[in-house]
């Protein structure tokens, strides 16, 4: 490769980095680049810093509007890119492609990998904000993606048909890579714990995860008689402005429908313990992490028929998807999987194969450092 390419990553939050990106950006240091991460910071930079990897903390408002704020993020970014000089920048998620993109622009000729995981809660709301800001976003969006020496990072194939169809981008730079992969190791295929079927939900609390639909399919389940327990495992997102109300979560654990375990960093040992996953999102889904580690950790999936769940669970073979914010539909499919503990099993240990032959951590990494590559030979 002759001198170290330098990579710079831009996340807009740390967690995140750690949770979908470290191991990534581990092997693209051992594959010889200098590797960068401008995040920012909260918890996890001693994480960031201990994996060899160079941090620079920013102050990036994932949900923010502030005319200063924003502005004073991109002079950051610019300041960033003049310090490091990347060879290569993997902006990753709709804010960070859009202000890292504006910034490459303005700083120097680099490759520019955009990296979108969905299109979040302004494609996926209906609430007024998000109308509002649609159609500039949009712009924006395809001004980021169509750029010179660009490729575009897709987690579904709903998402690669509709920014080609709204000519968003140039079919030939865009790259399918489905979601952040996992390695299967680090989660048991062990039967549930006896006792009553245990159901999670774990995502960021957010109205479009389907944290409602949930909760109601589950008073629904409880009033019927059906034997199970139902927990959230997550925390309301307090940067978005579309968070669960902590206020309804309380009222439904009031009332003895649901449990809530809030954040946890064990996940491996959450799944363990739950029969079945419940994802009832109608959000602008990528594809969601939790679903491959349900599937990991061979249980069943309940979710929504949607773009990034349909790309992981497939009916009849490893679980069931329901139609968006149905909540009767979403109860029926619960009671089915509560109620058959032997399908649930077969559903769960082919999710299991699925992830071993098509969605691991490795597969992931390859395909991406495949895509640094196309810029690697551009320039040899």
């Amino acid at each position: 490769m002759g001198r170290r390419l330098k990579l710079l990553y831009l996340v807009s939050e740390d967690w995140y980095f750690v949770s979908h990106r470290i191991s990534l950006a581990r092997a693209a240091k051992a594959a010889g680049f200098e590797v960068t991460v401008a995040t920012r910071v909260q918890r996890h930079g001693d994480v960031i810093r201990d994996a060899g990897l160079e941090l620079i903390p920013i102050t990036f408002a994932r949900s923010g509007m502030h005319p200063f704020h924003e502005l004073n993020t991109i002079a950051e970014l610019l300041s960033v890119y003049k310090s490091v000089v990347p060879d290569i920048v993997h902006n990753v998620a709709v804010k960070p492609v859009l202000y890292g993109s504006l910034a490459a622009r303005l700083v120097r000729s680099m490759g520019v990998i955009n990296a979108l995981m969905g299109l979040g809660w302004i494609f996926s709301s209906d609430s007024a904000k998000a109308r509002l800001l649609r159609p500039p976003v949009t712009i924006a969006l395809r001004c980021a993606l169509a750029a010179p020496n660009t490729r575009t990072i897709v987690q579904n194939a709903d998402d690669a048909a509709l920014l080609s169809e709204q000519r968003l981008t140039s079919p030939a730079s865009i790259r399918l890579i489905r979601g952040s992969g996992v390695n299967p190791c680090k989660y048991s295929t062990e039967p549930p714990p006896p006792g009553p079927p245990l159901v999670v939900l774990p995502a960021r609390l957010l109205v479009a995860k389907g944290v409602g639909e949930f909760m109601q399919a589950a008073a629904i389940l409880k009033s019927e008689g059906i034997e199970a327990r139902f927990a959230l495992v997550g925390e309301p997102d307090v940067d978005s402005p579309a968070a669960a109300a902590r206020d309804e979560i309380a009222h439904f654990v009031e009332m003895g429908h649901i449990e809530y375990w809030g954040w946890r960093a064990d996940i491996p040992q959450v799944l363990s313990a739950a029969s079945i996953v419940c994802l009832p999102t109608f959000y602008g889904e990528g594809l969601p992490r939790s679903l491959l580690e349900a599937a990991a950790s061979a249980r069943a999936i309940v979710a929504t028929d949607v773009p990034g769940c349909r790309e992981i669970v497939r009916p009849g073979q490893n679980g069931w998807l329901v139609p968006p914010r149905d909540v009767r539909a979403l109860a029926a499919a619960l009671c089915e999987a509560i109620t058959q503990p032997a399908l649930c099993a077969r559903y769960g240990a082919a999710g299991r194969r699925m992830i071993e032959d098509e969605f691991s951590l490795d597969a992931v990494i390859g395909e991406t450092l495949a895509v640094y590559d196309e810029f690697v030979s551009c320039r040899e």
